[in-house]
């Protein structure tokens, strides 16, 4: 077996070396998109949702109908469509179910599990169905003390309404991607928190995301088998301003263990169903999944890392035209916002139009475990990209500064035909496209302090800026398309990053579209 360095360096930089020679997918065995328990207790979520949410404040306890509503824009099934793609199995190409969130290749490889104390159901943890838009019981009691311990007491859940647990299951998206799931899986699991942020804001609940938590416990608290799932991130909820968080580094006295927190409460063995009759091995996700596990609270760290985006003395420097932050209507964005690939049409871009986009996408701070302060996610993850026909500014490789709002021009010139060439996939036609971004992390993804858990946060917190992105770009009349297949190297080349220890994590290209010939219908209850 590949050592994991080795592995997780193919992943990024040489995918091929991560597949079988012989791979071929199974279509007809493909697993369902969403997870389907049986013989438990099911409590229907009211069908009423809102055509339109906008930042409200929220008084008086959360209810069941709102936190409802809550589930349905961050993960419920909306749509129904039929489209005449190219590419992939018949089925594929002709129907689907979707979300509001993206997902690569449509598999929907997360899950959401939700801790609640609500007057309306029995305080426990349920699974989220989103096939029938309601909550599973999986296990009742208060289990405040449990969580909170579980998070090295840095949230206190006695302060919380709830919880929500973001799952992975592998198999999901396996069947088709193979080992480069293991990468797909902590970007879906990103956008996913993306949309809950964001959903969470307008609905005036306090959140905080936490990556650190002792992964044993939780799992076993879920009745998971983490051969098959994983929870990645767990992000308490509250009606209060702020989630109590402990000072410091989780300096506590006492030392939690994951052994000594599952021995308090009894194994569950619920049935599930998948459809796939046929579930193959995944050694190398079973061996990152298990050595990014944390075993004890003594394992949780701050990261304490600012932002490492300088302009160079050499280079050109754009500033940016101001401009106040534009509000819209998520629920309508949402219903709107589509992944274009052979439907992007060129256009001219407004300098104002680049300025909103940017600038809407990085005014966003959200609390989160590695840090001591709410931190912009750009701190760690950096925009860079190239623009072409923007209007008022040279073609050419750029990087954006949101402290100044600023561009740094790398190099000028016009680079579709760069990019283009070096798609593996080249299902998006980059000649047609006037922004193309790229997301920029450690080439190293922080292993000196994370370990490989360094690698998925690494992927999430660029899944989270993503989503922002597309959001921001729909509700300026632009479309989106995040892209794996593509050249790092090449893109880091282009960038001059490799040097400075940096790799483009996801190219999302940016732009005006042309309407695809679909029939699509809503599924909002």
């Amino acid at each position: 077996m590949l050592k994991l360095e080795t592995f997780l360096h193919n992943l990024h930089f040489d995918t091929e070396k991560i597949f079988p020679p012989d791979w071929e997918v199974d279509w007809e065995d493909a697993p369902l998109s969403y997870k389907l328990y049986r013989g438990l207790p099911e409590y229907p979520l009211p069908p009423e949702v809102p055509l339109s949410i906008t930042h409200r404040a929220f008084d008086g306890k959360p209810s069941l109908k709102k936190v409802g509503q809550f589930l349905w824009y961050v993960y419920g099934i909306t749509q129904y469509s039929q489209s005449a793609n190219s590419g992939g199995s018949a089925e594929e190409r002709n129907q689907s179910l979707r979300r509001f969130v993206p997902s690569g290749g449509g598999l929907y490889p997360s899950e959401l599990y939700v801790y609640l104390k609500l007057e309306e159901v029995p305080e426990g943890i349920y699974h989220y169905s989103a096939a029938h838009h309601r909550l599973i019981l999986l296990r009742k009691g208060n289990y405040d003390s449990y969580l909170s311990r579980s998070l090295g007491n840095g949230s206190d859940l006695s302060d919380c309404f709830g919880a929500v647990f973001i799952s992975t299951v592998f198999w999901k998206n396996f069947y088709k991607y193979n080992n480069f799931s293991y990468r797909l899986q902590g970007l879906d699991a990103g956008v996913l928190i993306g949309q809950l942020l964001e959903v969470a804001k307008q609905m005036s609940f306090s959140n905080r995301v936490c990556y650190q938590f002792l992964d044993r416990a939780i799992n076993h608290l879920l009745g998971l088998s983490e051969q098959d799932e994983s929870v990645y991130a767990i992000i308490p909820l509250s009606i209060h301003q702020l989630i109590n968080c402990a000072d410091g580094v989780h300096k506590n006295e006492e030392k939690i263990s994951a052994d000594d927190l599952s021995s308090e409460v009894a194994l569950l063995k619920h049935t599930s169903y998948n459809r796939s009759k046929r579930v193959m091995d995944y050694p190398v996700l079973k061996e990152l999944n298990e050595a990014s596990m944390y075993e004890t609270t003594n394992s949780f760290v701050k990261i304490n890392q600012k932002k490492s985006v300088k302009h160079a003395l050499d280079t050109e420097i754009v500033l940016l035209p101001r401009k106040e932050l534009f509000s819209y209507d998520l629920a309508s964005v949402c219903r709107k916002r589509y992944s274009p690939d052979i439907d992007f049409t060129i256009g001219k871009v407004s300098q104002t139009q680049l300025s909103a986009l940017l600038n809407e996408t990085y005014t966003f701070i959200y609390q989160n475990d590695l840090d001591d302060t709410d931190e912009n996610v750009e701190n760690r993850v950096s925009l860079y990209g190239t623009f072409y026909n923007v209007e008022g500014l040279p073609n050419g490789a750029y990087s954006y500064d949101y402290s100044t709002h600023s561009l740094n021009r790398i190099t000028e010139g016009d680079y579709r035909e760069f990019l283009q060439f070096g798609l593996t996939m080249p299902n998006v036609n980059l000649y047609q496209v006037p922004l193309c971004l790229h997301a920029v992390g450690e080439k190293d993804y922080l292993i000196k302090k994370l370990g490989y858990r360094g690698y998925r946060i690494q992927q999430m917190e660029a899944g989270i800026l993503v989503q922002r992105l597309l959001l921001s770009a729909c509700a300026l009349g632009m479309g989106g398309h995040p892209l794996l297949g593509f050249d790092a190297n090449q893109c880091d080349d282009l960038y001059k990053i490799s040097s400075r220890g940096k790799t483009s994590l996801i190219q999302i290209p940016v732009g005006p579209y042309r309407p695809r010939a679909w029939l699509k219908g809503s599924l909002r209850t």
